[in-house]
């Protein structure tokens, strides 16, 4: 691996030391990269038969989790490790069902590469959408180990497809076969001659589908929606919650419902968005003190429970396209046949614009629009259900990618 590359590794782990100091989030990762080797060898004995899955955060957990546990049920007898790089994936799911142990990565040195092996040895890795690590990688190439790449999406701006990206572009031939989402990445990595790549589209679609296996009852959502017309806005930022709090005080009938479920719960910021809404409003953490029937507008200051309270929806907003931060997951509101409002910042979204393109969502740039689109959809019915069957419609038609990657390893 190249100088410059090892350099720029040690010089961001310096970076993030510094930084840790002043975030709680890099403080968090700081220390759960301290603990990873001492926590593996408490974990993994010598002659354990192991699989690794790598993830970047805990959208990328949730992507290739159909993939995890079918390899769950088949190695019955193999420990699962679960990396995570982002501490918003590891402090969610640290206590993962399908794992035997979970861990930050550690930073892509050849020294941490080299002793993370020593102790893992696994007989598969995983490695889902990017966070692709050349020195971990290289390692993995180097010992004849397995290594597959899931669910991939390329651009041909990233450094891959350059010709000052050699280093990088060598990590993905690490990998002996990556599934991509979609022909163009298919395309992208063919350009640089490798070939070993099946277009087996997105695994999110295969686990949003599972959704509906289960059981998404929630008792007191069906108290506070009493059985009137109700918008989810999930996952929200304050741009888009802005938008929101307009809306509510200025154009909703008391004949709706509204549940927000924001991305940030701190006490300070759920008080804020609070105070600003006009409505009668409860909270998640309050909902045992009171008649949730005689409320407007339920805040969600919890965690973990958004993909049930989407299908409780007849209208979705899924929030971080107004601003920023990248657009939140929009097909699990897209499952339960639910149309659904975003904002225009979504570019780097393929499954966005395909839902666009396809009549169930609806992208947004301001408050008028905003206001239109959200009284079109609660004024008719028809165009409403109409909407939310193309959703659910396309979800059905992509699911499949797990079948394939199962089949490539013979599963």
């Amino acid at each position: 691996m190249s100088l410059i590359y090892n350099i720029g590794i040690h010089l961001t782990g310096v970076v993030l030391k510094l930084g840790a100091q002043f975030n709680a989030k890099l403080k968090k990762g700081i220390i759960g990269r301290e603990n990873t080797f001492q926590i593996l060898k408490n974990n993994i004995q010598k002659g354990d038969k192991t699989l690794w899955f790598h993830c970047a955060s805990l959208g990328e957990y949730e992507q290739g989790l159909p993939v995890f546990l079918e390899l769950r049920k088949h190695y019955k007898n193999h420990k699962l490790i679960l990396s995570f790089f982002s501490p918003s994936g590891y402090e969610i799911r640290k206590n993962s069902p399908i794992a035997n142990v979970v861990i930050y990565l550690p930073l892509d040195t050849k020294t941490n590469a080299k002793r993370f092996l020593d102790l893992i040895n696994p007989e598969l890795t995983i490695f889902v959408k990017y966070d692709i690590w050349p020195n971990f990688l290289h390692e993995l190439k180097a010992r004849h180990l397995r290594a597959i790449l899931i669910s991939a999406a390329f651009r041909k701006e990233q450094s891959y497809f350059k010709f000052y990206g050699k280093q990088l572009k060598q990590a993905l031939f690490a990998f002996e076969h990556i599934f991509t989402q979609n022909e163009a990445s298919k395309a992208l990595l063919e350009s640089i001659n490798y070939t070993s790549v099946t277009v087996s589209g997105d695994t999110r679609y295969d686990r949003v589908y599972s959704q509906l296996s289960l059981d998404n009852s929630l008792n007191f959502i069906d108290t506070f929606k009493n059985n009137k017309l109700c918008i989810v806005a999930g996952s929200t930022w304050p741009e888009g919650e802005a938008l929101f709090v307009e809306f509510i005080n200025t154009q909703v009938s008391k004949d709706i419902k509204l549940i927000i479920a924001p991305h940030d719960i701190k006490p300070e910021r759920i008080k804020k968005l609070q105070e600003k809404i006009n409505s009668k409003t409860v909270l998640f953490s309050e909902k045992d003190n009171h008649n949730l029937a005689e409320f407007q507008v339920f805040i969600i200051d919890t965690i973990g429970i958004l993909s049930k309270i989407y299908s409780y929806a007849d209208i979705a907003y899924v929030g971080g396209a107004v601003g920023n931060t990248g657009l939140h997951n929009t097909l699990e509101p897209a499952v339960f046949g639910v149309p659904i409002v975003i904002g225009n910042n979504h570019v780097k979204f393929l499954e966005a614009k395909a839902l666009i393109n396809n009549g169930g969502m609806f992208e947004i740039d301001n408050q008028l629009k905003f206001n239109e689109t959200l009284n079109k959809l609660i004024a008719d019915s028809d165009f409403r259900a109409e909407a939310g069957s193309y959703n659910k419609a396309f979800i059905e038609k992509n699911k499949g990618a797990v079948i394939q990657i199962l089949d490539y390893l013979r599963i």
